[in-house]
């Protein structure tokens, strides 16, 4: 229907006409893999496309992409080779699903309106990504095996040694390009269709609930206990809810003051701070979620900062900005973290409190990156950090604390002016001794 005929439709239809609430909320509460717009995307376009894969249906027949295309059916026929099960054996189990895997995508193109074209991408896409998972991991797997048998299960014997990709070689030269690009929200898979695939296979390797599992490892997040991330949406979701940790038990709700750009409503960078009387040390744990201050102290979850860390972290915002109800955790620590971190100074001093861990280069590099993450990013006023936001801020505010910082900045910057204070103070302390001395000299000369 084009756009004329459709607003044929809408002046035919009577004034009256209700619209179906329900019927709108099952179709968009599907929807977990999304385009992200140009006005997005036109801030950093290299984050967003991926650059040596393409998975699911946005970037296919891409031609820079084109060349992974072999890789991907010569994974696929390892994969069925391993299983003993035939091609349509996958598909039957998947085809009762093909509308909602298919509605798990926003704004898809019509061409993928055909089940038999959508559903043989699916479990290309899908057996590749496996793939990956099962000779990346497996190295780490065996590794830490203890019997013999262990290790022949978990060993991909099926690939040649100089495989480019499913190899020892692969995993140094070309996985990492591969995990950012399984990492992009457009370049995302349902959970469904790579359980689904799990599930007719029947490997040892990704047996017992095992999937999330190899996924974590393979993006470096071992977590001991899976059972928490129920119902993932996708490899990216699965990532993100690793990040956060156990969701917090349910309290009641506080009023919380909105937070804004602009004024004395900013939270003041690292350095000032420590120059306010606020200690900084690591939290306990590494969930993004175990931020607190209490009495003058400010806990904050270490963070490594690599060259992977801007595509992964702007990915996780963009899905949290166009996914309803996926929250706004991401989202409020970047911008948490970009308040924080001015300049090398604070890298440097959140670096000594064990909060980062540098390896990206330079503390300047380190800086501009969080600087420019948070860069056009929504802030939801009923972020959970607002009460954090509010605390250190009231903290700040005080006059004591205000006084400290005011001296500490303006006279203890360096050693050399640390010393100068120290030095003007003894001058002082001994014109004052002096002083007093020359006054009962006058008073009761007798006692001279």
């Amino acid at each position: 229907m084009d756009e004329k005929e459709h607003f044929i439709e809408i002046n035919n239809e009577p004034s009256g006409v209700s619209v179906d609430i329900s019927a709108e909320s099952a179709h968009w509460s599907k929807r977990c893999i999304y385009r992200i717009p140009p006005c997005v995307t036109d801030l950093n376009k290299k984050v967003y496309a991926p650059q040596m894969v393409s998975l699911g249906p946005y970037h296919h027949g891409t031609r820079n992409l084109s060349a992974m295309e072999v890789h991907k059916r010569r994974a696929l026929s390892h994969f069925l080779k391993r299983s003993g099960k035939p091609f349509c054996r996958f598909v039957h189990a998947l085809t009762p699903a093909v509308q909602d895997l298919r509605d798990a995508y926003d704004n898809l193109d019509s061409e993928w309106q055909d089940d038999e074209k959508f559903l043989k991408l699916m479990i290309v896409d899908g057996c590749f990504v496996l793939e990956i998972l099962r000779t990346t991991t497996a190295t780490m797997t065996t590794a830490m095996s203890t019997t013999a048998t262990t290790q022949t299960d978990h060993k991909p014997q099926d690939y040649a040694s100089n495989d480019p990709i499913f190899s020892n070689h692969g995993k140094l030269y070309f996985v990492p390009y591969l995990r950012r690009d399984m990492s992009m929200l457009e370049n995302q898979l349902p959970m469904r269709v790579l359980e689904e695939l799990v599930s007719v296979q029947n490997d040892d390797f990704f047996k017992e609930g095992k999937l999330k599992m190899r996924i974590l490892e393979f993006f470096s997040q071992p977590v001991s206990d899976t059972d928490q991330f129920d119902n993932c949406l996708h490899m990216l979701d699965l990532y993100r809810r690793s990040l956060l940790g156990k969701e917090p038990l349910p309290q009641q709700k506080k009023k919380r003051p909105r937070i804004s750009r602009g004024g004395d409503e900013i939270i003041r960078s690292a350095t000032e701070l420590t120059e306010a009387g606020i200690r900084i040390e690591k939290s306990k744990t590494r969930s993004l979620r175990d931020i607190s201050f209490h009495r003058g102290v400010l806990k904050l979850p270490l963070i490594m900062v690599d060259d992977t860390l801007e595509s992964l972290y702007l990915n996780l915002i963009a899905f949290e900005r166009f996914h309803v109800g996926a929250g706004n955790d991401i989202t409020s620590y970047i911008f948490f973290m970009d308040n924080i971190i001015d300049s090398a100074r604070d890298v440097s001093l959140l670096h000594s409190c064990g909060i980062i861990q540098n390896a990206l280069g330079s503390d300047k590099m380190v800086a501009n990156l969080f600087n420019s993450l948070s860069r056009d990013a929504p802030l939801d006023p009923e972020s959970k950090l607002n009460e954090v936001h509010q605390l250190v801020s009231d903290y700040c505010q005080k006059t004591w604390h205000k006084w400290r910082a005011n001296l500490k900045h303006t006279y203890f910057t360096n050693p050399w002016a640390s010393l100068s204070v120290i030095a003007a103070i003894f001058l002082f302390a001994l014109t004052i001794i002096q002083t007093v001395y020359t006054i009962l000299q006058y008073v009761n000369p007798s006692s001279s």
